[in-house]
C-alpha cells in the first residue's frame, strides 16, 4: 500500500496539486497500484481552520506517510502575522521534523519552450543541470536567531550560518551518487574566501568526493555562479550547495529554463520524500484558472522515482508533459505570440497530460 499525504496548501498551490493528483491517480490506477491519499491543511489555510500554520495531526499524518505532495503556502493576507504563525513556518517544520534534508530541484529547457526564457535561445539550449541543495541545516535554522533590542535604541537582527562536517557530508554524497547516473560531474558552490562555514564546505566535499573517482569534482565561488548561470547554463549539471545559496540559485535557474511554473522539486530523507513545485501560492492568479500545473505534475513525477523506485510510471509522466508542449499548448507563463501556440487553462493543461498517457501504460 503507497500511503500519500496532500498538502496543497494555499492559493494556487490547491489548484496545482489538483491537476498533479489526478494525473498521478490515473497512472497508479492504469498500473493497479494499491494507493491511499489523506489530505490536510498546512500554511495559511490551517492557520485561518487553527491559529496554527501547521498542526500536530498534520505533522503525524506527513510522518506516517510513505510520501507528501506539498503545493504551495502563504500570502499577503497573512503577512502582517508574527513570524512564528506565518504560513511558510508549515514548509520549514516539515521539511525539518522529516529530516529532508536533500532537496533536488531539476532545471531543463524543451526545445519548444526556448522562446520562453528570457535569455537567447543559442545562450540555453541544451541546458539540463540538477540543483542539489542542502535543506535542514545553514542559515534558515542556525541559532542564535531573531531580532533584539540594544542599549543604544537600535535593534540588531542575527542569523546564523552553522555547518557540521555530517551535514556537508551527506548532502555530498547525494550529490555524488545523482551525477554517477548523469554526466559524473559535481560542482560544489560556496563562498570560501570569505565564510568560514563555507570554507569548511568545500574540505568536506574535497574529501568525500575521494570515494568517487569517476565523478569529476570542481569549485566555484556563488557570486561568479549566479553569473555563470546567465551567461553559461548549458555547461552546468550537478551543482551541490547550502541552504540560502541553493535558495537562490535554483530560482534562477528556473528564468533560465523559462518559468517557475515549469519546475518540480523533491525533498529526500533517503526514500521519504516531499514533493513540491518550486513556485509560490501566487495570490494575484489564484482562482483564475491561469497557474501551471506542469511543475507540480513533474513533481509527482519524481515522487515515483525517488520514493518508489517506479522510474518508468515517472518517464511515462514526463514523456507526456513534453508531448503537450510540444503541440504548442501553453499557461499564461510560458506563453508567447509564436505561431502554433495555444493559450490554455490550469485544468485543460492536466487534461491534456492525462489524455497524452492513455495507452501508454
Amino acid at each position: 500500500m503507497m500511503k500519500l499525504a496532500l498538502f496543497a496548501g494555499d492559493g494556487i498551490g490547491t489548484e496545482v496539486s489538483t491537476e498533479a493528483v489526478n494525473v498521478l491517480k490515473f497512472v497508479l490506477d492504469e498500473s493497479g497500484v494499491d494507493y491511499e491519499i489523506e489530505e490536510g491543511l498546512v500554511g495559511g489555510a490551517s492557520y485561518d481552520e487553527y491559529k496554527n500554520p501547521i498542526t500536530e495531526s498534520t505533522l503525524k499524518l506527513a510522518k506516517e506517510s510513505d510520501a507528501v505532495i506539498f503545493g504551495a503556502v502563504g500570502g499577503p493576507k497573512w503577512e502582517s502575522l508574527p513570524i512564528e504563525l506565518r504560513p511558510e513556518k508549515a514548509l520549514l517544520r516539515l521539511r525539518y521534523e522529516l529530516e529532508l534534508y536533500a532537496n533536488l530541484r531539476p532545471a531543463k529547457i524543451y526545445n519548444e519552450l526556448m522562446d520562453a526564457s528570457p535569455l537567447k535561445k543559442d545562450i540555453v539550449s541544451g541546458t539540463d543541470m540538477m540543483i542539489v541543495r542542502e535543506l535542514t541545516g545553514g542559515i534558515y535554522f542556525g541559532q542564535p536567531r531573531g531580532v533584539s533590542d540594544m542599549e543604544d535604541g537600535q535593534k540588531k537582527g542575527i542569523n546564523t550560518l552553522v555547518y557540521t562536517t555530517n551535514e556537508i557530508k551527506r548532502i555530498a554524497k547525494v550529490a555524488f551518487e545523482i551525477a554517477r547516473k548523469r554526466k559524473k560531474k559535481v560542482l560544489s558552490v560556496d563562498k570560501a574566501n570569505v565564510l568560514e562555514s563555507t570554507e569548511l564546505w568545500r574540505q568536506v566535499v574535497a574529501v568525500v568526493s575521494k570515494d568517487y573517482p569517476d565523478v569529476e569534482l570542481s569549485n566555484m565561488y556563488v557570486d561568479n555562479c549566479a553569473m555563470q548561470l546567465i551567461r553559461r547554463p548549458s555547461s552546468f549539471d550537478v551543482i551541490v550547495t547550502n541552504n540560502m545559496f541553493g535558495d537562490i540559485l535554483s530560482d534562477e535557474s528556473s528564468m533560465v529554463a523559462g518559468s517557475i511554473g515549469m519546475l518540480p522539486s523533491a525533498g529526500l530523507n533517503g526514500k521519504k520524500g516531499m514533493y513540491e513545485p518550486i513556485h509560490g501560492s501566487a495570490p494575484d492568479i489564484a482562482g483564475q484558472d491561469k497557474a501551471n500545473p506542469l511543475g507540480a505534475i513533474l513533481s509527482v513525477a519524481m515522487m515515483l522515482k525517488y520514493s518508489f523506485d517506479m522510474d518508468n510510471l515517472a518517464m511515462s509522466i514526463e514523456k507526456a508533459v513534453e508531448k503537450v508542449i510540444n503541440q504548442g499548448y501553453r499557461t499564461l507563463d510560458i506563453y508567447s505570440n509564436v505561431a502554433g501556440t495555444k493559450l490554455i487553462g490550469t485544468k485543460d493543461m492536466g487534461r491534456r497530460v492525462t489524455s497524452e498517457l492513455k495507452g501508454t501504460l
